[in-house]
């Protein structure tokens, strides 16, 4: 690991910044995985990592992607004691990241893809002034649905920091959304969504069954989705209506083998499925 980098030395800095955002760049374009990018910015230097996932995206960017929603990061407790921190991160969604249900992934596209189950939010208004206080977030939501999210990270193996996960776009991968949406405030007939108290379910072929709560991000989602609305505007890129917004794991992730199906449930949510291919 690279000793920490002196602010004052903005050559230094700038540098090391560009170069992380090159090696996960061309891990991305070359689908392959890379060395960890720490050992360049260090392990916690979060605004080094964000930095990092900026140069990162707008390669993305320049290339004719469009950014479609954020997703949140380290929710849990115990990815939190994982990672050393006790705080979540963020990453962008962009448009090519979503998936049809109906049609199978390919894997040959991932590097090392796990899922989790999430509640998605679906943004009516932008969170970009005021306090930001949860009763703003959560009028700001036009709907909740089922989200299965594929995580991916472009270090080897998996052997992340903070700073890692944080650089490479808190290992977005990809997303497939249900299609039973539910209000918070009940106007759409069907009484209010509580998204705290929502049970999950998730089965992976042949794994375990994941089961969870919505407590489990960050105690609630909406918590969650507070936090993320805070921090993207705080570094300049404030949530905006019609953003999509992942809002953390509701149990462990499982990693994701080529021919595996995944089936997501969640209580007043509905269903949601997505499967793999095979690799040739």
């Amino acid at each position: 690991m690279t000793e920490t980098l002196d602010p004052a030395d903005t050559g230094a800095v700038a540098s090391a910044v560009g170069a992380a955002a090159e090696r996960l760049h061309t891990a991305l374009v070359e689908n392959r995985p890379c060395a960890p990018v720490r050992e360049l910015i260090g392990e916690r230097d979060i605004t080094l990592a964000y930095a990092v996932q900026q140069q990162l995206n707008a390669h993305r960017l320049e290339a004719g992607a469009v950014v479609v929603g954020r997703k949140i990061g380290a929710t849990s407790v115990a990815v939190q004691q994982q990672l050393g921190v006790d705080t979540p991160d963020l990453g962008v969604l962009f448009d090519d990241m979503e998936y049809d249900a109906s049609a199978p992934v390919d894997i040959s596209g991932l590097l090392q893809p796990k899922v989790e189950g999430e509640i998605a939010f679906v943004l009516r208004e932008d969170l970009a002034q005021g306090d930001l206080d949860l009763d703003q977030v959560a009028a700001a939501v036009d709907y909740a649905v089922a989200a299965i999210e594929v995580c991916d990270s472009r270090i080897a193996d998996w052997d992340i920091s903070f700073a890692d996960t944080v650089a490479d776009n808190a290992s977005a991968g990809g997303y497939v959304l249900g299609t039973e949406r539910r209000t918070l405030d009940g106007s759409d007939g069907r009484g209010a969504f509580v998204p705290k108290d929502a049970a999950m379910t998730m089965t992976v072929t042949g794994q375990d069954d994941v089961a969870g709560t919505g407590a489990a991000s960050l105690g609630d989602p909406l918590v969650a989705l507070q936090w993320l609305a805070r921090q993207a505007r705080d570094l300049g890129d404030p949530l905006r209506a019609g953003q999509v917004v992942l809002s953390g794991a509701l149990g462990p992730m499982r990693p994701a083998a080529p021919g595996a199906d995944v089936a997501l449930t969640i209580d007043g949510l509905g269903s949601v499925t997505l499967s793999f291919s095979e690799k040739e």
